[in-house]
């Protein structure tokens, strides 16, 4: 059995900063501690014994500087660059194809700009896929949960759903290499587009467990983002030291 990484990093970040000049790269090329967003999270999975090789899916016009970047690095043994899509399902789907997995093998999805991942959490979702086939990375639901319709003034709470049943999907996400290409297949034969992957994969009738995560493997998407993760950056080099 071995252990493949796929990170979708084809997305604009179009969130990051409208209007900052300072912000112009895709948020997945902007500088954490003077180093690229993904060269972090690269370093993470390569840092884990267990992990194979990886893909990482960007846009035709990224392919070049990721490629120099990942050789710059040290990576180019184990990483794969390939063209991702549109969105993130069809970047996920150009990667899988580009794998050379057996169905045994296991997939691990994670979010290019998750870059403080730790290698614990990366090796607990492994243990959970070999033993469950399908397993996500997830916090607990601090705040209270409310579910609500939409209307023309505003939106309406209809229900408060129990925290306890509620969980924030965080990555990696691993899977079967089987069980996930089978299911992204019937996602594209029936046009489906799911939100994670784990969606395509409960949509094809298998459970998916829950490996508990950290606050730290924040998704930087907003510029307050940067701050809060180099924050947690020097926590981690204290704690080290």
């Amino acid at each position: 059995m071995r252990v493949f990484v796929i990170l979708p990093a084809a997305g604009l970040g179009t969130r990051m900063a409208p209007g900052h000049a300072t912000h112009t790269a895709p948020k997945q090329f902007l500088e954490l501690a003077g180093v690229p967003i993904l060269i972090h999270t690269l370093r993470a999975f390569v840092a884990v014994p267990q992990v194979f090789s990886l893909v990482v899916a960007v846009r035709a016009t990224e392919m070049e500087r990721l490629s120099a970047q990942v050789k710059e690095h040290g990576f180019a043994e184990r990483v794969r660059v390939v063209e991702g899509g549109d969105t993130r399902q069809e970047s996920v789907s150009n990667a899988l194809h580009a794998l050379d997995c057996h169905d045994d093998d296991i997939v691990l999805v994670h979010d290019a700009v998750r870059p403080l991942i730790e290698p614990a959490v990366i090796r607990r979702t492994i243990e959970a896929v070999e033993k469950h086939d399908a397993a996500i990375v997830g916090l607990p639901a601090l705040d209270t949960i409310k579910q609500v319709e939409r209307t023309a003034d505003g939106a309406i709470v209809t229900a408060t759903i129990p925290r306890e049943y509620i969980v924030q999907a965080q990555t990696p996400q691993g899977f079967r290499c089987g069980l996930l290409r089978r299911a992204f297949a019937e996602a594209e034969s029936d046009g489906f587009t799911g939100t994670d992957e784990a969606s395509v994969v409960e949509r094809a009738g298998t459970d998916v467990f829950v490996v508990p995560g950290s606050a730290s493997n924040l998704k930087i998407t907003q510029p307050g983002d940067l701050e809060l993760a180099e924050f947690y950056l020097k926590q981690r080099s204290a704690a080290a030291g």
